[in-house]
Parts: C-alpha cells; structure tokens; sequence
C-alpha cells in the first residue's frame, strides 16, 4: 500500500475536521431545539451601548495590586484557575494603560466579562487588548478553545466628528459559534444584559433550520418567491440566487436586503458544513434583522420565534411546517420608530417590575398597609429612561406592555 501524498492527507484531514465540525455543530442545535422547544436559534448578535450605561469595573480593576509575576500571587483555589490567572493578566495589562484609555478599556473589559459569564464556562477574554473592529481603536477578544468567537470593541479609531461620537460607545459583536456553542438559557440573560445597560441591538440572526430538507427544496423558494408568496405589504423584496443552481449544489436564495434591514437567506446548510455530497438535504432559512430603519428589541432573544414569524406570512408558514408555537411579531420600519421606541421602553420597565420589583412592593403592600404604601409610591417622577415621552404617550403603551410581558410569561411557563 502506498503512501498517500502530503497533499492529499491535508485535504483528508481538513474534510474530516469538517465534517466533526458540522456534526458538532448539528448536535448542539438539536440540544437546544429539545432543551427550548422552539426551533428558531439566534445565529448572530450584535449591540452598541454607550460608556456612561457600560457596567463599571470592581475595585480589584480599578485600583490592582502593585504588579507582580503570577508565580508570586497567592495561590488560592481561585487564583489557580484559568479564569482566575486571566484576570489577574488582564487587571495588570490595564493598569499599565495611559489614563485617558484605561476607563474605557475597564468598562469594556467588565462587559466583556459578563458577556462570558452568559455564554458559559467555555468562553474567556483574550488577555491582551487588539486591534479594533469596525472603526473601533481596540477591542477584547471572547474566545473559546482559543478561537475567537466575539469581540467588544472601544474608542475610536480616528478624530473625525463621527468617530468621535463613537468613541463614547462600545460594541459586542457574537458570531455565530458563540451562539451555538453558549449553554442552555444564555439568550435569556444576554437580552437582560442588554436592557441593563440600554443597548442597541443593530444585527439578530434568526435561523431556522430543516434537518431533514425543506418540502420542495431550493427549487420551492424560487417558486415560492415568483409567485409573490414572499411579498409584504404588497411589495416583493429583492431577491439573489448564489450557488451553483445548474448541477444543485451550494445554493443559496436571499430575499431582501441589509439596507433595508431585513434580508433572509435560505441555503443548503449540508453542503456547506459537510460539502456539496452531503445527502442530507439539511437546509437553513436564515432571518437577518439589521437597526437600519427599525428597532430591534431584546425580546428577538428571548422570543426568537414570533419575531421570525413576524417578518411574514411565509416566514410564519415555514415555521408551521416546522411545527413551532409561535405569535407573529412584526417588526416595523421608521414610519413607526417613535411609537416602537415608547413601546420598547415601557416594555423594559413592565418587565423590570414584574420580574425585580414586584416582591418587594408586595411586601410592602402587606405589611405597610395601604394608606403607608400609597405615601411610599405616591407623588414620584418618570424613571429616567421614560423622561423623554409624554405621561399620555405612557399611560398609552403600559397597558400594552402589561400585556404583552404577561403572555410571555405564560407561554413561558407553559413550555417548562
């Protein structure tokens, strides 16, 4: 038996790496389709928020030990974890910084962490800050098995009045390993995340996957299309056909556009992680919602279905075939931004309530007695986040997001 050439060993050991990858990947999607009972998966997020909202960073951050080797530190059970002697490395990176980097840098540092406290033990920050992304001057690597996976970006990259602008926000940008790879139940606090520190989503990928094929195929969503079964509001989005469609191999079919915020892309998911003989048939429709004349709440997180279903009448038959419990919610452009944004904001605030508050104003109301408990809540002003909107504006969306938040919360509990 000969030996095969070095050429063709890489390229067998690149296939087989390929196909344990897309094996992996396949269980793990599976795994949260069994934990969730929803199969829409969340692929890809990004959000901006600005430094004065960023977590601050603890003490041991802001005033670190006198540097030292971590040979030298106390070897405590926690300091001789990995994660522990990654933080040590980074709070001494940051105390060398100059003065004018270092509490930005601390802030991202901090949010970056949590980021990683949400995806799992799996994922660590990088201990060196690199080169940034986006326009961004630095940025923190979120790796796992030391392959990035996410970044959160800071400071600005130039002086010009945008950049500027930018330089007083930070962004963290999930791809979609971080996403598949995360424990059960990280969508959930990652949208709280967000709320806490009044972030921007500005992309949410939506998947939908079909493992064992899609009823018709690649060739149905072109039928699907031309006959105007993907049309919204009467209008037909635009629509590219990638791959190579002659020989059915590798195709993909985009429906819509990035600039207006909204584009799907239905592809064969098995040729891609495990090449084009794949026999699977295992096909992916993918949502990719962008901040481009809309807003994006953080309930795509926590309700990726209904948003999914939301985009339209097929997008919400696609998921019938997929046999999903969903309530459409739409997502609309900027002829109804103000409205959104009241919306989304009331919503932040019923839930915080419910979700934070509501045991401690039930002790209240309990033990205080009503006439005590109506001087304890009587008389105080808007929180701040609500300043901007008219009292009637509120008044309008409470009911709404009561409502909303409450059958969220029963759907909830009905699926655990």
């Amino acid at each position: 038996m000969t030996r095969p050439a070095r050429s063709v060993l890489n390229k067998h050991s690149k296939t087989c790496a390929l196909v344990l990858e897309g094996s992996e990947v396949k269980a793990r999607l599976l795994a949260e389709r069994i934990e969730t009972l929803a199969p829409v998966h969340v692929d890809w997020v990004r959000f901006t928020c600005i430094l004065r909202n960023a977590p601050l960073p603890g003490v041991e951050t802001l005033f670190p030990a006198p540097s030292k080797d971590v040979e030298d530190e106390p070897q405590s059970l926690h300091e001789r974890s990995e994660r522990g002697i990654r933080l040590m490395r980074l709070r001494k990176l940051l105390s060398k910084l100059p003065q004018s980097d270092f509490s930005p840098s601390a802030q991202a540092m901090e949010l970056a962490e949590r980021v990683c406290e949400t995806l799992g033990d799996d994922f660590v920050i990088y201990p060196e800050i690199r080169k940034g992304h986006d326009f961004y001057k630095h940025r923190w690597s979120i790796e796992r098995n030391g392959v990035e996976v996410g970044w959160v970006g800071f400071l600005a990259s130039g002086d010009s009045p945008r950049q500027q602008a930018q330089s007083r926000t930070m962004h963290v940008n999930l791809y979609g390993t971080a996403c598949t790879f995360a424990r059960h139940g990280w969508r959930d606090h990652l949208a709280n995340v967000i709320d806490e520190v009044s972030g921007v989503i500005t992309r949410c990928d939506l998947a939908l996957d079909f493992f064992e094929g899609l009823s018709g195929g690649m060739e149905r969503v072109k039928f699907d299309y031309e006959n105007g079964l993907c049309d919204v509001g009467g209008k037909r989005p635009k629509c590219n056909m990638v791959g190579d469609w002659c020989n059915h191999k590798s195709r993909s079919f985009y429906i819509g556009s990035k600039e207006a915020g909204k584009q799907t892309n239905v592809y064969e998911k098995g040729h891609q992680l495990f090449g084009e003989k794949d026999a699977s048939g295992w096909m992916r429709a993918e949502l990719r919602w962008g901040n481009k004349l809309r807003v994006l709440s953080s309930d795509m997180l926590r309700r990726p279905q209904d948003f999914f279903a939301g985009a339209s009448d097929w997008h919400a038959q696609l998921l019938r075939e997929a046999e999903a419990k969903f309530i459409p919610e739409s997502v609309s452009q900027e002829i109804r931004l103000a409205a959104e944004t009241i919306e989304a904001e009331v919503t932040k605030n019923v839930r915080w309530l419910r979700d934070v508050a509501a045991p401690s104003l039930a002790l209240a109301f309990q033990y205080l007695g009503e006439n005590m408990f109506l001087e304890l809540v009587e008389n105080q002003g808007v929180p701040g986040r609500l300043r901007r909107f008219s009292r009637d504006e509120i008044k309008h969306a409470y009911g709404n997001a009561h409502r909303r938040t409450s059958k969220a919360a029963s759907i909830g509990h009905a699926f655990a």
